[in-house]
């Protein structure tokens, strides 16, 4: 299928040939007939992805500061690594769209092949040929309504939303000050809602339009008649302004709070800075209110992407009944979309359409894409390799490599360290949108791309299959790769609970398929020194090992216990396997207590790990500790020695010498090296099942000592 991206660098716009996606869980898969250009929105994000490096650091100095921090702790190729990764993420562009379901996934109940819908949300509602779009921003088209209009339902939405914030009643005086597809918009709903309204904009076709809309004045900002304030309202003002426009000043919204009387409402939908005079607003006692996107659940992770809705007795307009009501609107004849200024353009002339966009030659309100409805569902897509040589593809001797999911994570760290990896074959990257597939397959030379997992597990091509995807599809994929057959690298966590452990666990005893997990610490010089150090001890370790893992992520998946499965099984993972590496054994009791209440705002745990030997390891995983402190640092004392390692880049043994790296070396390029030498030699995985099963049940015991304040004792 074909979808456009833009180049986050460059700003450079695609209309690329990508894999077909796949419904998930709670998602609905649509054949796009129409997506709708919002050119104020979209001609944003062109201008920002068109600025130089410097440019774009300079419109987000938050960025910046995390730069610098991850500069300070990892070392200079890690950050640079981070930053490049981002960049070359490619950006899906759209958000308002109307087709037909093709299919759905599982846990839909509200939607069926064939029904007409209007799609939202950028990311999801994309101009492409088929979308993926969980269920919540997904509305059936009335049939009166034609396909065309219903793809201004997000719009519409968006629209819609700034009025409710703004509370017009019937018979108000309103101003709309910018007259975009919006703020078009937004004066049919007002004259629908029974409210007199003044259009403002500095194009005087576009306050022409308004008028044709249901204006019953309008002006540019510096022309609005002296006396139209007397004439319109006896002098007393606006009741309410709508600020629809987009500027680099606040100078809308000072002209709202101008023209609106005493006590006034400015509701803010446009994007601007907000740096404003306090008089005006003081003198007035205005009230300023800021309108966020289609309404409530907008940026709310359960509720977009999770399918949890909002009661409606108890939140009346949510981003989907906003989008059912504009529809409504369309059906009943109260609004028309056949009024406002509209380009219909191809699909395959698309980008032709932006280029005008961003010259400023387009001057129509809105482009609408028109989809020729013949593109098929291929998930599978064929591409030239770059870093291979031929003689590397037709021989045996390399490893053939398929990657499942291409997160942040992979791009920056896992697959570079297997680019470098002369023994690897790329063959397969599988993720969930083509999009991210196709680029990353490209930056990093496989042969194909695709949608689906299955592409790897029936290639007699693949040898090794590396599953980096959500943490809850951990287990049922590496299970799958395992019975087929197929060597498997499973990024951490093995599992989300016991019983998904058991499940992969059973498929590894009896496929007798080769397994490691992605506990790369154990790998690095750093660890590897330290164990060294102690090999020749005659008592037991006590390990400390301190994390400052930062504030828990807001509305992030990692910390939802079902999909993600928290920080705890999520993440400490990883220091339970290198606290039992240099112990050399799996630890056998439990202990842990919470220093949160709320694992979503702050999921702080301090535990500790008994060993069968008398060793001991405490871990304290901590949220709130300042962002200035290493973020790992361990030491490990016993036998008359001490061992101590920062982030690891530096590393001092008392007595011994001092290890130090540019570089943050937590073992990831040797962890890759290793097992795909490995796997081509027919050697056996540098995890035992047992290891890999002790590292799970202790974080599950951890959440169990957490709930009971009991230690709780490992069983095999």
């Amino acid at each position: 299928m074909k979808q456009i991206l833009q180049d986050a660098r460059s700003g450079d716009l695609e209309l690329a040939e990508v894999p077909a996606p796949q419904p998930g869980p709670g998602e609905v898969l649509v054949r796009n007939a129409f997506s709708v250009v919002s050119p104020g929105t979209e001609k944003m994000a062109i201008d920002f992805a068109r600025k130089s490096l410097l440019g774009k650091a300079r419109s987000r100095p938050d960025l910046v500061k995390q730069v610098t921090r991850k500069l300070r702790q990892e070392g200079p190729i890690p950050t640079w690594r981070a930053v490049t990764t981002r960049l070359a993420a490619p950006q899906p562009l759209g958000y308002s769209c109307a087709g037909v379901v093709e299919s759905v996934g599982e846990e839909v109940g509200g939607f069926a092949p064939g029904d007409r819908v209007a799609c939202a949300g950028a990311g999801y509602a994309n101009h492409a040929e088929f979308v993926v779009v969980p269920e919540n921003l997904v509305a059936r088209v009335p049939d009166a309504v034609d396909l065309e209009h219903a793809a201004y339902a997000t719009v519409g939405a968006v629209a819609m939303q700034g009025l409710r914030v703004a509370n017009p009643s019937l018979g108000e005086v309103g101003v709309t000050i910018g007259l975009g597809l919006i703020g078009q918009l937004a004066v049919q709903l007002l004259r629908a809602n029974g409210c007199r309204v003044l259009g403002i904009d500095l194009d005087p076709k576009r306050v022409e339009q308004a008028l044709e809309q249901g204006a019953e004045w309008g002006a540019a900002p510096d022309a609005v008649p002296p006396g139209w304030k007397d004439a319109a309202t006896a002098g007393f003002g606006a009741d309410f302004a709508v600020v629809t426009a987009s500027a680099s000043s606040s100078a809308p919204i000072e002209l709202a709070a101008e023209l609106c009387r005493m006590r006034g409402r400015i509701a803010l939908v446009g994007a601007m800075p907000l740096e404003l005079d306090r008089r005006s607003f003081y003198d007035k006692e205005l009230e300023l209110r800021m309108s966020m996107s289609y309404g409530p659940g907008r940026y709310a992770r359960r509720y977009e992407e999770e399918g949890c809705d909002y009661p409606l007795p108890f939140v009346r307009w949510t981003e989907n009944r906003n989008l059912q009501s504009f529809l409504s609107l369309l059906a009943s004849g109260a609004l028309h979309i056949d009024r406002l200024d509209a380009d219909v353009v191809p699909f395959e002339d698309a980008l032709r359409s932006y280029d005008e966009l961003a010259r400023g030659e387009r001057r129509s309100l809105s482009v609408v894409y028109r989809y020729a409805g013949g593109a098929s569902l291929q998930r599978t897509l064929p591409l030239s390799a770059t870093l291979q040589t031929e003689k590397q593809k037709r021989t045996r001797e390399t490893v053939g490599i398929a990657f499942l999911g291409a997160g942040n994570y992979a791009k920056s760290v896992l697959l570079p360290a297997l680019g470098s990896c002369r023994s690897a074959r790329p063959v397969t990257l599988v993720t969930q949108t083509g999009a991210s597939a196709r680029r990353a397959s490209e930056q990093f030379g496989f042969d194909r791309c695709g949608t689906d997992p299955r592409d790897a597990f029936d290639s007699a091509e693949i040898d090794l299959v590396f599953v980096t995807t959500r943490h809850d599809t951990h287990a049922e994929l590496a299970a799958q790769a395992l019975r087929a057959g197929k060597a498997v690298w499973l990024e951490k966590p093995a599992a989300l609970s016991p019983a998904e452990l058991a499940a992969l666990l059973e498929a590894a005893k009896e496929s007798g398929s080769f397994l490691t997990l992605g506990y790369n610490r154990r790998f690095s010089t750093h660890a590897r020194e330290v164990r060294a150090a102690f090999a020749e001890r005659q008592g037991p370790l006590a390990v400390h090992y301190a994390v400052a893992a930062g504030p828990t992520p807001a509305g992030t998946w990692l910390t939802d216990p079902k999909v993600g499965g928290g920080r705890i099984v999520g993440e400490v993972c990883h220091f339970v396997d290198l606290c039992a590496y240099l112990v050399g054994t799996s630890p056998e009791t439990v202990y842990a207590r919470a220093l949160g209440r709320d694992p979503e705002r702050d999921d702080s745990l301090v535990a500790n790990l008994g060993f069968r030997d008398g060793s001991t390891a405490t871990i304290e995983y901590l949220a709130t500790a300042h962002p200035d402190l290493p973020k790992e640092r361990f030491e490990v004392s016993g036998s008359g020695g001490t061992a101590r390692c920062e982030n690891f880049r530096v590393t001092q043994i008392r007595g011994g010498k001092t290890h130090k790296t540019l570089n943050q070396d937590k073992g990831q390029t040797a962890a890759v090296s290793e097992v795909v030498a490995l796997v081509k030699s027919g050697g056996a995985s540098p995890f035992a099942l047992d290891e890999i099963a002790a590292v799970s049940r202790a974080t599950f015991a951890m959440e169990e000592s957490v709930r009971t304040g009991n230690a709780v004792r490992l069983h095999s």
